[in-house]
């Protein structure tokens, strides 16, 4: 085997945990076509958070070379002598919730155009079972010009980063592998493993996979919808969910699922990919749309019980002042890509209601262009009619929730976080 040196195309937040991982042993050069991503992260600055300042610039290199160490770039130029080309990038589904390959098939373009002859190409996005080998390989075919398992291979192993978790990082987490044929799949497999601590998996074919991927969050999807079903059910009986939850957790097989709004790039995602590709093959996924079905509800579901409970209050909800703390579609990360908070805000507005918003971890300007909606990075000072909390951020451990209140304000805890003697309400 040839000395290897890595290309990653796509540094968010899958691509650049990565990068700089492979980075600590090998040469990896980083390729994104967002400028100002790319001149950031030279400078050692990670604005989705996901890698540190000092482990990036422990890494980074200010020109490529055969040593070890990470070069960023957007010029293609950069990643002609690689001989591994990892993609990392997002696959959404669509308005319609049809999956969206458009930035994986560019990205495999942009790899086509400078394959070589004993090439790897390891695809890491989210997909259906048989995306890679139907989808992407005969764009690198035709473009390359180049013959699949004869003159070019590919991998694929899925990402597993969870945004905002500091402990269970990429080289803690065991990495699925594969191989467009057995000997590649050992190479794939060799190369993952010689940096994640974790160890490896080495899946029979890149369809298994891909499969494995796309289940491990569409049975989350459902056992989260289970529960989300149940806190409906429950809130009608005046009964709290969580006190249900902690009872039935002390049997030993009780799985720890908890109601809250399912969102984000994996989870709120995948099962569609999955019901996709059921289709096309003749089957109807009823439980696995049945659960997406449920927690796409739950942002409306919230909202209409904040304004329940501001009726109750004998507060008028239309021109109410309402407080939405955090819209990230998930605590302590910066991602707002499918966040469900955004759900609860549109409603509350449609409602009559005046939102801000307060999330001291989400970027302003992505939220704007992604949604059209204005958070605030610092604590409005000022008091409201209802508080609604929707992630659950470190920062908001220490928030003093009197000097926001009026006298009779609702505060409503979705995420069942702060001191139940504080809260009208959780789901």
């Amino acid at each position: 085997m040839k000395e290897i040196k890595i290309a990653v195309i796509g540094l968010g937040y899958v691509g650049l945990p990565l990068a700089r991982l492979f980075a600590t042993k090998y040469a990896v050069v980083g390729f994104d076509i967002n400028g100002q991503r790319v001149s950031e992260l030279m400078t050692g600055i990670d604005s989705t958070l996901e890698v540190a300042s000092e482990a990036l610039k422990a890494v980074l290199l200010e020109t490529p070379g055969a040593d070890k160490g990470l070069f960023c770039t957007t010029e293609t130029a950069f990643i002609k002598d690689c001989n591994h080309y990892i993609i990392t990038m997002p696959t959404p589904v669509d308005k319609n919730n049809t999956p969206v390959l458009a930035h994986l098939l560019e990205a495999s373009k942009t790899v086509a155009a400078v394959l070589k002859k004993g090439d790897i190409v390891i695809y890491e996005s989210t997909v259906y079972p048989g995306a890679t080998e139907e989808d992407c390989i005969p764009v690198l075919e035709a473009v390359s010009g180049l013959v699949f398992n004869k003159d070019f291979f590919a991998g694929y192993s899925p990402e597993r980063i969870n945004p905002g978790d500091k402990i269970n990082t990429i080289d803690k987490i065991l990495k699925i592998t594969s191989g467009s044929t057995p000997a590649i799949g050992k190479r794939v497999d060799a190369l993952y493993a010689s940096v994640v601590t974790a160890g490896t998996h080495l899946a029979p074919s890149i369809k298994v996979a891909e499969a494995a991927k796309v289940i491990e969050n569409s049975q989350r999807d459902i056992n989260i919808a289970f529960v989300n079903e149940l806190a409906k059910i429950f809130n009608l009986m005046d009964i709290n969910i969580h006190e249900v939850l902690e009872a039935a957790g002390t049997k030993w097989n009780f799985l720890p699922f908890k109601p809250g709004l399912v969102g984000g790039h994996c989870i709120g995602v995948d099962p569609y990919y999955l019901a996709h590709k059921a289709k096309e093959y003749g089957y109807h996924p009823e439980i696995i749309l049945a659960g997406r079905r449920v927690n796409d509800s739950m942002g409306p579901f919230v909202a209409a019980e904040v304004a329940k409970l501001m009726i109750k209050n004998a507060i008028e909800v239309r021109d109410a002042e309402v407080l939405v703390l955090g819209i990230t579609f998930k605590e302590n990360c910066s991602d707002v890509r499918n966040t469900k908070a955004v759900d609860v805000v549109n409603e509350l507005t449609d409602f009559g209601t005046k939102v801000t918003i307060y999330d001291p971890c989400a970027n302003p300007e992505e939220l704007k262009e992604e949604y059209n909606l204005v958070s605030q990075k610092t604590l409005p000072k000022k008091k409201f009619d209802a508080i609604v909390l929707t992630v659950s951020h470190k920062e908001f451990e220490n928030l003093d929730l009197k000097a926001l209140k009026k006298e009779h304000t609702v505060v409503y805890d979705v995420k069942n976080f702060f001191n139940p003697k504080e809260v009208n309400k959780t789901l």
